[in-house]
């Protein structure tokens, strides 16, 4: 075909000097024409024939194939190889240009194929993410660790195809720079390793529900990278993590609380100390009308009159007799609403416990788990509660402990 053009030019009458010029322009013109057409037929022609198959199928992968880009990285490859065949058979094989031209055609050639590796890769990973077996294996890393060496790999060959030199060649030359890249790539092993162990041993999975305190993250994980774990916090930012610092370090997981079917409050309601007193009977009459303690204060008031009946205790000695506490008929009130709670998980722990009294008050600790798992739900119901409480504690004559308030000044000025 070379010759053809030289003589084709040479009968338009080009000198014999610029023969060799003249031959190779229109050579590479030729070519440049070619792989042109050949790029406009695949990009225009073919993919749009293909994007419309596509879009007709009823499968869902080869919806995934498209969207990662697999078949644009094909069609890029047809030029290249066009390019690649034709070369040598339009070009002098003795011109310098032609050597120039086929290094760049195989290193964009290589690269491109590893291009086409890398979106398969990122299919099968799609893939994957929609199956719910594969959620705790490594796959993202194993992915991300075959891209670094197939992109290793045809970093090595563009080197051998500059250097005209066989691969085997730069290979027997990385033993003595195993230091240097484990040094290098250092990250990237302790990544590896650490994302095994946490696939192995089930401590993290998409979707999970994370707090790492030390790195600001409280959220949902996106993502467990090779090097870096993505979490979403709740603010909506993105704070990447070191995998291996998940291994290395501590984190708290919330996944096992959303397979319980529960979810725990624990929350403290500090009664003024000074507030707390016995009841007299008629506190105990006036008490009956509440429903939920109606049983409990019936029980307790046969328990203490035979009680008392028992030792010999009149009704006038206050000081041996054994008498109903405000504190504790409160308890019982709480023990008793959160019972009947529709919103309490009645097989999870469900208790009210004194704390020991401190310099604000004595603690009353609520501790129960609701059966709504959803935050923002989970956060109505203990403030639905709460405010219930907060709102039943005079009717047992007793106080919350707060700080006094400038009304609280202002009001005992007034009164003076």
């Amino acid at each position: 075909m070379l010759t053809l053009i030289s003589s084709w030019l040479a009968n338009y009458g080009i000198a014999e000097e610029n023969l060799a010029l003249a031959s190779l322009i229109t050579g590479i013109t030729i070519i440049l024409i070619i792989c042109a057409t050949a790029y406009y037929f695949t990009k225009h022609k073919l993919l749009t024939l293909i994007n419309k198959l596509v879009i007709r199928s009823q499968n869902q992968w080869d919806d995934i194939i498209l969207e990662h880009h697999v078949f644009q990285r094909i069609a890029l490859i047809i030029p290249l190889i066009t390019l690649w065949f034709l070369a040598p058979k339009l070009i002098a094989s003795d011109n310098i240009v032609l050597d120039v031209l086929l290094v760049l055609t195989k290193i964009a050639t290589t690269f491109q194929v590893a291009r086409i590796i890398d979106a398969i890769l990122n299919v099968v990973k799609s893939v994957s993410q929609q199956s719910a077996s594969k959620r705790y294996l490594p796959l993202n890393a194993t992915i991300q660790v075959i891209k670094l060496i197939v992109y290793l790999v045809a970093s090595i060959l563009s080197i051998s195809f500059v250097l005209n030199k066989s691969p085997i060649y730069l290979l027997s030359g990385l033993g003595a720079l195993t230091a240097v890249l484990l040094l290098v790539f250092q990250d990237t092993i302790k990544g590896l390793v650490a994302s095994i162990q946490i696939s192995a041993n089930k401590m993290l999975a998409p979707g999970d529900w994370i707090e790492i305190p030390q790195y600001g993250a409280d959220g949902d994980v996106l993502e467990i990278g090779l090097n870096t774990v993505k979490v979403q916090n709740f603010d909506r930012t993105v704070t990447t993590v070191p995998t291996y610092a998940l291994i290395s370090g501590s984190f708290k997981n919330w996944r096992d609380m959303f397979a319980s079917g529960g979810r725990r409050i624990k929350r403290t309601i500090t009664i003024d100390i000074s507030s707390i007193h016995f009841y007299q009977a008629d506190d105990i009459e006036r008490l009956m009308n509440i429903r939920l303690i109606r049983e409990y204060l019936t029980n307790k008031k046969q328990e203490i009159t035979k009680h008392n009946q028992e030792y010999c205790i009149t009704d006038t000695d206050l000081v041996n007799q054994r008498q109903l506490t405000n504190i504790g008929t409160f308890r019982a009130y709480i023990e008793a609403y959160l019972r009947q709670h529709k919103k309490v998980h009645q097989q999870m722990t469900c208790m009210v416990r004194q704390l020991p009294a401190t310099a604000t008050g004595l603690p009353l600790e609520l501790y129960f788990f609701s059966n709504d798992q959803n935050w923002v739900s989970y956060e109505g119901i203990q403030a639905d509660i709460f405010d219930h409480l907060y709102a039943m504690v005079p009717l047992f004559d007793l106080r919350v402990f707060q700080h006094p308030s400038g009304a609280d000044w202002r009001k005992a000025n007034a009164d003076e």
